[in-house]
């Protein structure tokens, strides 16, 4: 039988990346975004794969809407086997002294609360199918060391990091395995959305060194996911080659 995952965040990026790997490995998915013709086009492009998909269209950041979605699944849906908390973001690159109060609760409210939401929806129904499941926090490396004028958005991945240990031992009892994936520099979506929109300044971020691109990550959630029933991956940090840590860079000339 067909293994389900649930990947939030999949309209684009290491959600969409992580969708079209599982799809290729045999699995039928959940997939969940705020961009409904994206989700659409997204499971068309699936289902190609004699993939069974179920596009919900709402925001993590929404308790009623997570749980509006999650609670009322289809009975041949309810089964998940994997969960992927990809949906996150960063909003912002200011000293704390003059930061955003909008940029943080954007950022609190989907990396925090939105995992939150989620996990606690799909932990129930988990539980309630007898499936030893398997939950996927994607984390940074921003969540293990901090970097000038990162504050919030480091703060948040921080708190990833400590609820992906939390989880893991209070859904040991459930034989839930729980796995944080932990990204350096990853050239998707992300700096376009923390400098809101401007894209030639997002461009900037990654020039002179070759970033991760979203497919690195998805195969680093695949290996996670792939594992023996026995084997757990409970941290993994993957960086550019380029990178030594949050801020320190080998950038060549151009």
């Amino acid at each position: 039988m067909k293994k389900t995952a649930l990947i939030t965040g999949a309209t684009s990026g290491i959600g969409e990346a992580t969708a079209k790997m599982l799809a290729e490995k045999g699995y039928n998915l959940i997939i969940t975004g705020r961009r409904a013709d994206r989700l659409k086009s997204l499971k068309e492009k699936l289902e190609s794969n004699s993939t069974h998909v179920l596009e919900l269209c709402f925001d993590v950041r929404n308790e009623t809407e997570v749980k509006e979605n999650l609670s009322n699944l289809p009975d041949n849906w309810k089964k998940i086997d994997v969960l992927v908390n990809n949906a996150g973001l960063a909003a912002g690159l200011d000293s704390i002294d003059d930061g955003n109060s909008d940029d943080w609760n954007r950022m609190i409210d989907t990396n925090i609360k939105g995992l939150l939401y989620v996990s606690y929806e799909v932990a129930q129904l988990m539980k309630e199918n007898k499936i030893e499941g398997h939950i996927v926090n994607i984390g940074s490396i921003a969540g293990k060391e901090v970097y000038p004028n990162g504050n919030v958005y480091c703060a948040t991945k921080h708190a990833v990091d400590a609820l992906s240990k939390g989880m893991r031992m209070d859904l040991l009892k459930h034989r839930i395995k729980v796995t944080q994936i932990c990204p350096g520099a990853v050239e998707t979506e992300f700096s376009l959305v923390r400098f809101h929109n401007d894209a030639d300044r997002a461009k900037t971020v990654y020039q002179g060194f070759e970033p991760l691109v979203a497919n690195d990550v998805a195969e680093c959630i695949w290996f996670a996911v792939s594992r023996p029933s026995h084997v757990n991956i409970n941290d993994m940090i993957v960086m550019p080659a380029a990178q030594a840590s949050s801020s320190i860079f080998l950038k060549q000339n151009n």
